[in-house]
């Protein structure tokens, strides 16, 4: 068995804290790292604020994921939030695709860690956790005392199960593509009833937040197959009441959840949380929120933003993401397998016109890599030009001189991507590009979002870009692409760069490694990225504490209610 890890400051939060005070990182990227590797965040801003001196004494123990309250006395409990989000099929939560269903089922299930609006990773079941120097033990410290529903108290075997059913190929869950290379069930170890130790097969860096990929949450081992039927014991603040796929959800205050609020008593704040689900047509949802039948919706796209931003009885809240609307090609089918036609199509974005007509300039340029600018690791690089002139060319060189024709399937239910699909098929005309859209419903696309040969994927948003390349571009152990691989793009020089990024602490060093990862993949990859997105939160202005989040998690377990502030009362 590997080494043990004890209680101590990790000597990369010494050389991340150097290198602050030398300049050479920025204090984001030291908060970043101080707690990836087990510092609370206050004993990390502490670090900071002492430039380069070290210190021995040990990191305090980590609260509770809390952000800052408000005086005792101004939070006033009860009350329900209406959320317009679509209801969606589900069975096993490690098969989540999408962040919709992870939003319902947050409500009732937790997840080890949680990763905030500024991209740090918090403890949530997990009351602390510690690394190794070199990255390949990680011990996972539970919190003692929380409760399932059905009585039981949750231990660390608990945790083992979910594991299992996490690395399980026959599961069918994205999240093995994180630990693919890295962890295998034989290396989850339960070490006494709150603490479990991954012994990794190399260094890992992103360990916490791989336990937030939202189809993570965490299970009760009597699990029955089934999380929309509401009998799963859980350890959230709310249980499910109701779910009618395509129709509604409802999730009710737990009375005995283990989080305290500022009044002493368990929270959630709010009594319940409803999702309903008005369709595929987004107008819908903001007619309802400019009525008040609904408090907030989720991802509203650029026009819903334009539609909301100037209402006075609405308050959006934005941020900037590595979220992103990928147009993917399968490696696999011709004639995408010849890298020149994919670089001749990614030649054809035109993306400063994709800016403007799909997102009205709200957002940020893409490179066509999977790794965005406000992700620690991005190493700047130079724009791709549009150059329709250069695509021909390719065209002809790959043996098509009178232009190719295929066809794109596009999800209609996201304006951005059809506008983003419109713009490309006007622009790669002069590229020799003769663009079908094949458009259907959204729930249509994601049928067939890992089949279809060309397509745009929507994908959310990751705090780091080590966590989300393996998700989509690398292969299982017997070489086959993981799940999401939807491209299934496997190169081997990149696969063993990105692994030795996975394991490189060192932010410097990590970078210089995406450099070489993202210039791989701007050269032969298999996807064209326009733009990175910024997205926006709606809400009625009663339900304060409120932020927005890059990935559109609902984190409201702090979220109230106050009716003096409804301008719908």
């Amino acid at each position: 068995m590997k080494e043990d890890t004890t209680s101590r400051i990790h000597p990369g939060i010494e050389q991340a804290q150097a290198q602050l005070q030398q300049g050479r990182i920025s204090r984001r990227d030291f908060l970043r790292v101080a707690t990836l590797l087990g510092a609370s965040l206050p004993f990390a801003s502490v670090l900071a604020a002492c430039g380069g001196g070290t210190t021995t004494t040990a990191p305090p123990p980590v609260d509770p994921v809390a952000p800052a309250e408000p005086a005792p006395g101004a939070i006033k409990r009860g009350g329900v939030l209406r959320v317009g989000i679509a209801v969606q099929a589900v069975d096993h939560p490690a098969r989540f695709s999408w962040t919709e269903s992870a939003n319902a089922f947050r409500h009732v299930f937790e997840y080890l860690t949680e990763t905030d609006e500024n991209n740090i990773t918090h403890p949530l079941l997990l009351e602390s956790w510690e690394a190794s120097d070199d990255l390949t033990v990680w011990t996972l410290k539970l919190r003692q005392g929380i409760k399932w529903t059905n009585g039981d108290e949750l231990v660390a075997e608990h945790i083992r199960y979910n594991f299992g059913e996490w690395l399980n190929p026959d599961v069918g869950s994205s999240i093995l593509g994180l630990w693919e290379g890295f962890l295998t069930i034989d290396g989850v170890e339960v070490v006494d009833d709150y603490t479990v130790r991954l012994n990794l097969n190399a260094p890992k860096l992103d360990v916490p937040e791989n336990l937030y990929h939202y189809p993570a949450v965490i299970m009760h081992p009597s699990f029955n197959g089934d999380v929309k039927t509401g009998t799963n014991p859980s350890t959230g603040p709310y249980t499910l009441t109701e779910y009618v796929v395509d129709e509604r959800a409802k999730f009710t205050r737990r009375e005995d959840y283990w989080q305290l609020g500022d009044d002493g008593d368990p929270l959630p704040y709010l009594d319940a949380v409803e999702f309903i689900d008005l369709g595929t047509d987004r107008t819908s949802y903001v007619a309802a929120m400019q009525t008040g039948a609904i408090h907030t919706m989720y991802e509203p796209n650029v026009e819903n933003y334009l539609s909301l931003r100037d209402d006075p009885n609405i308050v959006v809240y934005s941020i900037d993401t590595s979220q992103s609307r990928v147009l993917r090609m399968r490696v696999d089918q011709e004639p995408w397998s010849d890298n020149r036609v994919r670089t001749a199509l990614k030649m054809c974005q035109d993306r400063e016109q994709i800016l403007s007509v799909a997102y009205n300039n709200e957002g940020l340029i893409g490179h066509d890599v999977h790794v965005s600018p406000v992700q620690p690791e991005f190493a700047p690089m130079d724009t791709p030009a549009y150059d329709p002139e250069g695509a021909k060319a390719l065209l002809a060189e790959a043996g098509f001189p009178d232009g190719l024709s295929f066809n794109l399937s596009v999800g209609t239910g996201w304006a951005d991507v059809v506008a983003y699909a419109e713009t490309l098929q006007q622009d790669a005309q002069p590229g020799g590009f003769n663009i079908t859209l094949d458009t259907m419903p959204n729930n249509a696309y994601w049928d067939i979002w890992t089949e279809t040969t060309v397509g745009i994927t929507p994908w959310t948003h990751r705090p780091l870009a080590v966590m989300l390349l393996p998700l989509a571009y690398i292969a299982d152990e017997a070489g086959n692409p993981v799940p999401w691989n939807e491209t299934r793009w496997v190169d081997e020089e990149f696969s063993t760069l990105l692994r030795q990024a996975q394991g490189t602490l060192d932010i410097e060093a990590r970078r210089s490694l995406m450099a070489d990862l993202q210039r791989i993949q701007n050269e032969r990859g298999p996807v064209a990225i326009a733009v990175w997105q910024r997205v926006w939160e709606v809400f009625n202005p009663a339900f304060q504490g409120v932020v927005a989040h890059p990935t559109l998690h609902n984190q409201w377990l702090r979220v109230w209610y106050d009716p003096d502030l409804d301008p719908r009362a």
